[in-house]
């Protein structure tokens, strides 16, 4: 499936269903355009899309014109993807990419699906603050209007913790239809109220911080050790060229997964970094030895949260913990008067971070039925399928 690697089918871990009659869907109270890459490009719709993120309920920097744009022309080339833009009273008040997929997960089954791709992590759509409840109604009226081929519409990587789950849930509850959780996962959050230095300590037993502090002295005798934090675009190309350099040094260059690994994105690191400066979005971090970066950090920042999107170290210093030295560095962004959370976008049991970021995001993947009578039948057959029970074994 588009944007997404294989899951077990089974892993769904909850669902509900009303046992009403179907109830149609309320009508539409806003419009609703269907936008491919070019449009989205225009001026005047950027200017209108830069006005959405400025108010929205809840930030997505992977939505947003600086990420959306290039990750479109880089790695939705061939997935014809549509951009839902709806409007209310002539104003951008929700944007939302959509695909239509016959592979979902392992199976054949087409759908529709928020578009992302594997460097997108978070799912939920840009909806301006107060119109949560309005945009899911709208937007199932209009999947319930055209569903075309799709058996149901399915929205991966939501986080369950802010206002735009809770009204897709309260929609839901208004007028039932069948919906399941299909997968979830929890994944390290770094929040609260506590300095950088009482969080690490909180975090950490004092066995742990000296070992730390002993790992970071060690490291020192190596050479000139230095932090450097920028929040703009000072020699930022050639930053980057050090950052995608020092990945596919590593497992990740082995393996084929670094990002210098293909063009495409390649171009989507340089190119949404460029972005996300000009934005004001961009925070870079780096922990070098005699000039050489030995570890290094993007973050989003896109208050009232930050994404942590990539990290990067040199594993010929493992020994040393580069890499959590450079978090113990990050642990800033508790600090900063405007950043609440940090979502860490990391896998569920990272054995790095979660040894340091003690609170977790629930992110959930949905299914919800759309279209008639039919097409939910056969959606309760799918539902029935993989909430099944399991064997121990």
């Amino acid at each position: 499936m588009t944007g997404l690697t294989t899951m077990d089918m089974g892993r769904a871990a909850s669902f509900r269903i009303s046992s009403a009659p179907v109830a149609p869907a309320a009508p539409a109270q806003g419009q609703l355009h269907l936008l491919g890459v070019e449009q989205l490009a225009e001026p005047a719709f950027l200017a209108a899309w830069e006005r959405l993120v400025a108010h929205a309920a809840e930030p997505n920097p992977f939505f947003e014109p600086w990420f959306l744009m290039p990750a479109l022309r880089q790695c939705g080339v061939n997935d014809r993807v549509i951009t839902k833009a709806w409007f209310q009273e002539g104003r951008l008040t929700g944007l939302l990419p959509v695909v239509r997929s016959a592979r979902y997960y392992s199976h054949v089954v087409t759908h529709a699906t928020s578009w992302l791709h594997a460097n997108a992590f978070c799912g939920a759509p840009l909806i301006a603050a107060g119109h949560e409840d309005a945009f899911w109604r709208d937007m199932l009226a209009h999947f319930d209007r055209r569903p075309r081929r799709a058996l149901f519409w399915h929205l991966p990587i939501l986080p369950t913790d802010g206002p735009v789950n809770a009204a897709l849930e309260r929609v839901l509850s208004d007028r039932p239809r069948p919906h399941y959780i299909a997968a979830e996962h929890n994944r390290a959050l770094l929040t609260g109220d506590a300095s950088a230095d009482a969080y690490f300590a909180d975090s950490m037993s004092a066995k742990k911080r000296k070992e730390l502090r002993r790992q970071h002295n060690r490291l020192a005798d190596e050479g000139m050790l230095v932090f450097e934090r920028h929040d703009d675009d000072a020699g930022l190309a050639d930053w980057c060229a050090e950052f995608l350099a020092l990945e596919a040094a590593g497992w990740k260059g082995a393996g084929g997964s670094a990002l210098a690994s293909a063009i495409g994105t390649h171009a989507l690191f340089e190119q949404s970094l460029a972005g996300a400066a000009a934005a004001g979005r961009l925070q870079r971090l780096a922990l070098r030895l005699d000039g050489r970066a030995i570890a290094m950090l993007v973050n989003f920042v896109t208050p009232p949260g930050a994404y942590s999107f990539k990290t990067a170290f040199d594993e010929t210093y493992a020994r040393f913990s580069p890499g959590m030295l450079l978090q113990l560095e990050n642990l800033a962004l508790l600090e900063r008067a405007d950043i609440q959370w940090a979502d860490s976008c990391a896998v569920e049991g990272h054995p790095m971070i979660e040894r340091l970021w003690r609170e977790k995001r629930r992110i959930i993947s949905r299914n919800i039925a759309i279209g008639g009578p039919v097409r939910r039948g056969l959606f309760r057959l799918l539902m029935a399928y993989e909430t099944r029970p399991r064997n121990a074994r």
